[in-house]
């Protein structure tokens, strides 16, 4: 997928379609209607007929004659525009995208210029994000292929004038290095265990950080021992694949500057262990990466952006396996901090590798930590698939966090971490066990985290935005990319 920026009027542009926002609100509404009947006399029966109103992600196609380059213009609602916002763009471009691929176009030209209330770079990035993101399927193994373009857009234009020309492409740049982020989150998350596994997955950073620009260390199973990660050696120890723990260092900001430092849980496959799943649904739990795969997203859209920053992200990676040798209830684990824990449940297992990392990551003196995974089912119970659970011990972070989720969509919602909530993970045997049952599972995995962190530090429990079960606007059914776009909007205001 690509795109690009077009100094000229709409009606010069050369596509299969082009997409025209308009807005619900009487007045706007009547000075679009007015604007393109005099450029496209064709368009006269679509308002007459008052079946296109501009409510929110309403779409009509109409043929433009000989009135325009392209053949056909496609009319996107944006609904009441007196808070108009980036989302609105995003689902307004997504709709038009998916309208066109629909109708067998491949290349699509957006009318940036249609928008009022929104500044040009925001517009343009925004455009970029939901359209292409709207495109994607993880279709890798599908041998039988529809006909022509596959039914997707592959190539958008943005089309701005001469004054705004420099912002709209800033902002389709930075609006393509976040669909690369997000598109290889979504891709890592969806891979099935026997294509990325640890040592696979370790394989496929590296050649990330080369070609985007930041670097990659691998620990292997050996290194792991000799640092004693006592919970990404238990964890482990089910399985016949080694683990391997694996080190990204994007250093581009001054030498002086504490790094921030991201944590992504990266179990390939979570069976549960002895604990076993069920059988239902269990596929799903290729995507049980999804934290590491969404730090990895992240540091490759910050280096393909080339922000001034110092990010470190951390990824212990293993597979949960049941077997002979692996973990059982009552087994108590030594991590790399000399504390200990009782397992109580198998599959509370992403808890057990993320204390390790944690731990590794208090080398880097960091300004602040931010873990993510796919931990708890509680979290789903609590704020379904479409809010992200927050806990955690840094005030300012949360807050950076929670304005990035304001212009992202990416929603986090902060949970308590009271300490009386520390009882329920009490062990008569160790210094904590893994699982303090159904009850506040959320709170009490983040409350075993905060076990092993000494600097200011943010959880984000993924398990419901990073598994969807059905596709909405531009985020597809299955790995969703959450954490990409948030992350990225922090680190761009920081």
């Amino acid at each position: 997928m690509s795109a690009t920026v077009s100094v000229a009027a709409r009606r010069t542009v050369k596509a299969d379609v082009i997409v025209v926002f308009v807005s619900q609100n009487e007045r706007q509404f009547k000075l679009a209607e007015k604007a393109l009947l005099s450029e496209i006399p064709h368009l006269h029966p679509v308002f007459a007929s008052n079946d296109f109103s501009g409510k929110a992600l309403q779409t009509t196609l109409a043929y433009c004659g000989s009135s325009m380059a392209a053949p056909r213009i496609i009319l996107v609602g944006l609904g009441d525009t007196s808070t108009n916002k980036a989302e609105t763009i995003r689902r307004a471009a997504a709709a038009g995208a998916k309208r066109a691929a629909a109708s067998g176009c491949s290349h699509v030209a957006f009318d940036c210029a249609s928008v009022s209330g929104i500044d040009a770079q925001s517009q343009a990035q925004a455009i970029t994000e939901g359209a292409l993101l709207s495109q994607y399927a993880f279709d890798k193994y599908k041998t039988i292929k529809k006909n022509g373009n596959g039914g997707k857009v592959s190539k958008i234009t943005v089309i701005t004038d001469k004054a705004n020309q420099k912002s709209v492409n800033k902002g389709v740049y930075a609006g393509l290095a976040i669909v690369e982020g997000v598109t290889l989150a979504r891709d890592l998350a969806n891979a099935p265990n026997n294509e990325i596994y640890p040592e696979t997955l370790a394989k496929k950073v590296q050649e990330v950080g080369r070609r985007v620009g930041f670097k990659t260390t691998v620990l292997d199973k050996k290194k792991i021992e000799e640092l004693k990660m006592g919970g990404l050696l238990g964890v482990n120890q089910g399985s016949v694949r080694p683990p391997v723990f694996i080190v990204m260092e994007y250093m581009k900001g001054p030498k002086s500057e504490k790094p921030l430092v991201l944590v992504g849980k990266g179990i390939t496959f979570d069976t549960g262990g002895i604990s076993l799943k069920p059988a239902a649904g269990m596929s799903d739990m290729k995507s049980d990466m999804h934290g590491a795969a969404s730090v990895i997203g992240t540091m490759c859209t910050i280096a393909k952006l080339g922000l001034k920053r110092n990010v470190v992200a951390l990824v212990p990676s293993t597979e949960n396996m049941p077997s002979g040798t692996a973990l059982v209830p009552g087994d108590i684990l030594t991590f790399m901090n000399g504390k200990t824990a009782e397992i109580d449940n198998t599959d509370a297992e992403g808890r057990l590798i993320l204390a390790d990392a944690l731990c590794y990551a208090d080398r880097y003196n960091p300004s602040a930590v931010i873990d993510l995974a796919t931990l708890t089912g509680a979290v789903v119970i609590a704020l379904g698939t479409l809010t992200t659970g927050m806990m955690g011990t840094d005030t300012k972070t949360k807050s950076r966090l929670k304005a990035a989720a304001e212009k992202t969509n990416e929603y986090v919602c902060e949970l308590p971490l009271y300490e009386e909530y520390e009882e329920l993970i009490s062990s008569e045997y160790a210094d904590i066990k893994n699982s303090g049952g159904r009850e506040a599972g959320s709170i009490t995995a983040a409350l075993f985290l905060k076990h092993f962190v000494t600097y200011p530090w943010v959880h984000l429990d993924i398990a419901g935005t990073g598994i969807k079960s059905k596709a909405s606007h531009y985020t597809p059914r299955g790995g969703s990319g959450v954490g990409v776009r948030l992350l990225t909007e922090m680190l761009r205001n920081w």
